[in-house]
């Protein structure tokens, strides 16, 4: 099986808060430390996540109403398959933004607001984890791309 490995953005979402929603926005700056003013932005291995539209598609189908940014996912792709990117392999989305992942999938802690609003959660599965290696802009539409 091969995996796609270029895909598009098509919601970026922000939050002040961990644990909650986040609000989508139609661009955002990426910092050396993540994305500007969100509550995960900072000196770690988590500063950005990602959640595929494919995987929410999954919850959409067991009835359950869902927005982008509901998982607190940063950045929501379509058509590439996230977990299948090993550890240490970069992404780039738009013209210079770099992302390396560093975690696929988390433990889900037992506050969490998504998964009492939805009952479940696909975070902890199938979302991933990034750290910046090259920070921009960065704008819903812009490509992603496997770099590794």
């Amino acid at each position: 099986m091969t995996m796609v490995s270029n895909g598009v953005v098509v919601s970026i979402n922000i939050s002040t808060k961990k644990g909650v929603r986040k609000t989508p926005v139609r661009s955002i700056k990426i910092t050396n430390k993540g994305f500007e003013g969100d509550a995960h932005a900072g000196d770690w291995h988590r500063q950005v996540s990602l959640l595929s539209e494919e995987s929410i598609d999954k919850m959409r189908g067991k009835g359950v109403e869902i927005n982008y940014g509901d998982f607190a996912e940063n950045i929501t792709v379509k058509g590439i398959d996230l977990v299948k990117i090993p550890i240490g392999h970069k992404l780039r989305i738009g013209k210079d933004v770099i992302l390396e992942v560093t975690q696929i999938g988390k433990e889900c802690h037992s506050g969490c607001e998504i998964r009492k609003i939805v009952g479940d959660c696909v975070m902890p599965r199938e979302g991933i984890f990034t750290k910046v290696i090259q920070g921009d802009t960065i704008s819903v539409g812009d490509g992603v791309k496997l770099v590794d």
